[in-house]
């Protein structure tokens, strides 16, 4: 799979988000014929929803596209290193791999707080990070910057 394209339709839907007044986070996820089969992206401002996150939209969009809760064989692609709420998400969706652009020093949970996948849980994700970081993590510093 070309990690940069996918991780580039993310970053789309992380500006979408931004547009919109929520903080810059996009997210798909490719089943293995590299099929687009979950998208998403922050929307707790516009529901009120302290659980829209980019990668609970996209991991529930993929779920009824399979029609099963079990992401098998699945990539799943977010601009922002997965808070707690997302790793144990991607954990009980048993996606096995995931590809994030930029590190969360404050709520990372994939290595940068904590790292949940190297828990004793019953499922642990590859993991590859920095896939176009500085795309993402500039992005995350205008939208800050320009709250300020």
């Amino acid at each position: 799979m070309d990690h940069e394209a996918y991780m580039r339709m993310a970053l789309e839907l992380a500006r979408e988000a931004a547009e919109n007044g929520e903080v810059p986070v996009g997210c798909v996820i490719a089943d293995a014929d590299g099929r687009v089969i979950g998208r998403g992206r922050n929307r707790r401002e516009e529901t009120g929803d302290a659980t829209a996150h980019a990668e609970i939209e996209a991991i529930r969009e993929a779920g009824e596209t399979l029609g099963s809760w079990r992401l098998d064989g699945c990539t799943l692609y977010v601009t922002l290193e997965p808070c707690p709420m997302c790793a144990g998400a991607i954990i009980n969706a048993r996606v096995p791999a995931l590809v994030y652009g930029a590190a969360d020093a404050v709520s990372g949970s994939c290595g940068s707080v904590i790292d949940l996948f190297f828990e004793r849980y019953g499922h642990h994700p590859q993991v590859l990070g920095g896939v176009l970081a500085e795309e993402a993590a500039a992005l995350l510093r205008s939208f800050f910057s320009a709250l300020r």
